[in-house]
């Protein structure tokens, strides 16, 4: 794998020409219109088969599976054009092999809300170890807030290989995380006995593989009950469940602040089977433009992380979407547009912008003037920060990877994360 950045002046036909690859190959490779002008700062993925395969007729995939040895999982992995689908026609040519991943193995995850379009599900599954339905609230009676349509989610996820997680939030009833309500329900044996029951039922009667624990703003009392809630719920489930636990991106032990201190990461990382560090969302909706997901940053809370949790145990996250903010910031005013990086990049094309690249962050942006005159800079993710967030991972031997969120499918971040690495299925 080759990320290429593109320069001024360059059309697809002259960097094909540069790798010996056809301009057609690129823009199927990366999923890009091969008619629309490429923008100056845009990564592309150069990809060099090592084999591949001419489909005959009668050929399907299970059957071009057993003759070459080639798994159907990577086969749908390695050929995104099938998006996550089995059917194949004679002639079509599908890549059996790449270059050995540099990386290594490593597992991913994905969150999805369960209303994802079904086609965008279908395309990432492949890829997916695990996938974390979002998302199970509480009401304060211990009875669960159960999202529309979970069902069709782990029916699907089931089809790929991939676990399905039951993600329980301190969401309530009307949609946001509420201190009160999760710190009344810790405080209570009695609530908790309850949530753990209604969640137990619904991992067994549903065919969830498990729980990605999700609470939020816990007063720092509790951090002992939160733990002591995942270990109940851990036993509960009993062997052949998986339970995560997302954390918030600490630096030390002794942050201040409701969303970190109930988060102590020894607690935590003794009794969960996983946890996901959720190393995203420096900049965010209402806060000052920043990068996402700074790799400066992320080594900070992966650094700290490790000093209380094994390497075995720990899922990073990786956002795959951006943002675009009006200047200037207004703090409690200015809120940025959440766009995919596909959207990023057509915006850039569109208001004739560069894209530039930030060294420290590791993380493109670029800068422009609206029609009404005002002035905007977008912070998103590309080929290149996601190629330096994988680094970091198998940099600290991280068991995992997960995406916040599968939403808006990305291409080329599947393309990177299955070139550098052997994606486990479970």
């Amino acid at each position: 794998m080759v990320i290429y950045t593109v320069k001024e002046g360059d059309t697809l036909s002259s960097i094909g020409a540069q790798y010996g690859i056809s301009a057609e190959r690129i823009a199927y490779d990366n999923s890009i219109d091969p008619e629309l002008p490429l923008v100056v700062g845009q990564t592309l993925v150069l990809l060099f088969p090592v084999s591949v395969y001419t489909v005959t007729e009668g050929d399907t995939l299970f059957s071009i599976a057993e003759e070459t040895g080639v798994g159907v999982y990577t086969l749908l992995q390695n050929n995104p054009v099938l998006m996550g689908m089995t059917e194949i026609y004679p002639g079509q040519t599908l890549v059996l092999s790449y270059p050995d991943a540099p990386l290594g193995d490593i597992s991913l995850g994905g969150f999805a809300y369960t209303y994802i379009d079904e086609e965008t599900l279908r395309r990432t599954l492949p890829y997916l170890t695990y996938l974390s339905v979002f998302s199970y609230g509480l009401n304060p009676d211990g009875t669960l807030v159960v999202p529309e349509g979970d069902e069709r989610i782990v029916q699907i996820a089931r089809e790929y290989g991939t676990v399905p997680l039951l993600v329980l939030t301190s969401l309530s009833s009307e949609g946001v995380f509420s201190s009160e309500l999760i710190n009344s329900i810790l405080s209570d044996k009695a609530l908790t006995a309850t949530v753990i029951e209604n969640v137990k039922n619904a991992v067994f009667s549903k065919g969830y593989g498990g729980v990605d624990m999700d609470f939020e703003y816990i007063a720092g009392e509790l951090a002992a009950n939160y733990a002591a809630f995942i270990d109940r719920l851990k036993n509960e489930l009993g062997e052949g469940y998986v339970v995560f636990t997302d954390l918030a991106p600490k630096t030390s032990g002794d942050m201040q602040g409701l969303l970190y201190e109930a988060h102590d990461y020894g607690l935590l990382g003794s009794v969960s089977d996983r946890v996901f560090l959720m190393t995203y969302e420096w900049g965010y909706s209402y806060g000052p433009p920043l990068a996402i997901s700074p790799v400066n940053n992320v080594r900070r809370v992966i650094e700290y992380a490790l000093t209380e949790i094994p390497p075995e145990k720990i899922f990073m996250g990786i956002p795959a979407y951006g943002y675009d903010w009006k200047l200037p910031y207004v703090r409690g005013e200015t809120r940025a547009k959440t766009l995919s990086s596909e959207e990023a990049v057509e915006l850039a094309r569109e208001v004739g912008a560069d894209i530039q690249f930030d060294e420290v962050s590791k993380a493109p942006f670029f800068e422009y003037t609206d029609t009404d005159g005002a002035q905007h800079v977008v912070w998103f993710q590309d080929t290149k920060s996601v190629d330096a967030l994988a680094h970091l991972a198998q940099e600290y031997s991280l068991y995992g990877i997960s995406i916040w969120n599968i939403m808006r499918y990305f291409p080329q971040l599947w393309l990177v994360l299955n070139s550098l690495y052997n994606i486990r299925k479970v």
